[in-house]
């Protein structure tokens, strides 16, 4: 259900987008951001977001300015937020339902569009605070689909391209001694109930050198995580490269769209590497394709690219999901915990990943 009953005329000169979400539902983000600055060219746009996910943003020339917070904020933190909003600009797009981005949203602009929750749920009666609003769907409408529900309430035209992060440097590959063809795997998921085993991750490592590549191994600066990766480096050739924590947002994507091939699971950088023109293999379990499958390089369709169930492709994305008459439940792990393990990626084997790597490089030949 949506609620339309206003254009903005004169046009907006200065847009807030509320978007304080994890680094992957950010950077699914960007085609909302990119249909507003198509639709309005002289407008100038600020993004309100967590201070850990702005990397995804760096370079965008969509964007003013990233405005950061915590994820926990202090009364320091919402001082110096609620002053720079405060009336700051003429039109508000949230893609929230949540009490802080709705006061946030009332506090930056008269003018407000959104996402509300259903009058089943808590909070419905947000819809009367917006000028334009859009009841939010989490189930069977694509993250991509559904951000842009909010610029087509002004009427506008959707612009479908996801924008990665983007960095000047120069000579990146070189100074990082990274020399012939490579695959990027990126092995460790935030949490546990999407993790592969490791013993799958080692396997297809080894089966991908068969086609000549090296191995680069992609992570974070977490301990827990560089531990993680470090246990599977050990068993790997003596040339993989681990990057964990050693490089920016902007400088792994541009490492990513000069590989020959990305495997991800459900994770951020996952989404990421199906921005690059590049084949990409992401393992599903528990988590719905049709709603966080990553977005197809130049997918430009108002219908979901992904099916509920079972391995597909489209475009450059395989996506190979988990086995069982539960999958894809939805949940977080079979002990229903972000720390427990999902049966479904536990029983995917190593040979039903290398059948897909074997599919990408003849579609590629």
């Amino acid at each position: 259900m949506t609620k339309r009953d206003f254009h903005l005329n004169p046009p907006p000169k200065t847009i807030l987008i509320i978007s304080m979400r994890y680094l992957g539902d950010l950077l699914l983000t960007t085609p909302l951001i990119r249909t507003l600055k198509k639709a309005y060219p002289n407008v100038e746009v600020d993004v309100l977001t967590y201070g850990n996910t702005i990397g995804m943003l760096e370079g965008n020339t969509d964007i003013r300015t990233v405005i950061s917070s915590p994820i926990r904020p202090k009364f320091g933190d919402y001082k110096r937020i609620i002053k720079t909003l405060f009336r700051s600009y003429d039109l508000v797009v949230s893609t929230q339902t949540g009490d802080r981005q709705f006061v946030y949203s009332l506090l930056a602009s008269a003018r407000r569009v959104s996402f509300v929750p259903p009058r089943s749920e808590k909070g419905w009666w947000k819809r009367y605070f917006f000028q334009g609003w859009a009841e939010f769907n989490n189930l069977d409408n694509h993250t991509v689909l559904e951000f842009l529900k909010l610029p087509a309430l002004l009427g506008l035209t959707p612009h479908y391209e996801l924008i990665p992060p983007i960095t000047p440097s120069l000579g990146l590959l070189e100074d990082l001694n990274i020399i012939g063809d490579y695959a990027v795997l990126h092995v460790y998921p935030q949490w546990t109930y999407k993790q592969w085993h490791k013993q799958g991750w080692i396997d297809v490592a080894h089966y991908l050198t068969q086609y000549g590549l090296k191995i680069i191994l992609s992570g974070g600066p977490d301990k827990k995580e560089q531990d993680y990766i470090t246990d599977i480096q050990q068993a790997l050739p003596k040339d993989t490269l681990n990057l964990a924590g050693k490089v920016s947002l902007a400088e792994l994507n541009e490492i990513i769209s000069q590989a020959k091939l990305f495997i991800g699971p459900d994770t951020g950088i996952t989404h990421l590497a199906a921005a690059s023109n590049i084949p990409v293999l992401t393992l599903f379990g528990p988590t719905n394709p049709i709603k966080w499958g990553p977005w197809p390089k130049h997918y430009r369709r108002s219908t979901n690219p992904y099916t509920l169930k079972g391995n597909q492709q489209v475009n450059n994305i395989y996506l190979i999901q988990g086995s069982g008459d539960c999958v894809p439940c939805d949940l977080e792990g079979c002990d229903r915990d972000r720390l427990s393990r999902s049966m479904c990626l536990d029983t995917l084997s190593s040979m039903t990943v290398i059948k897909y790597i074997d599919q990408a490089f003849e579609t590629i030949k």
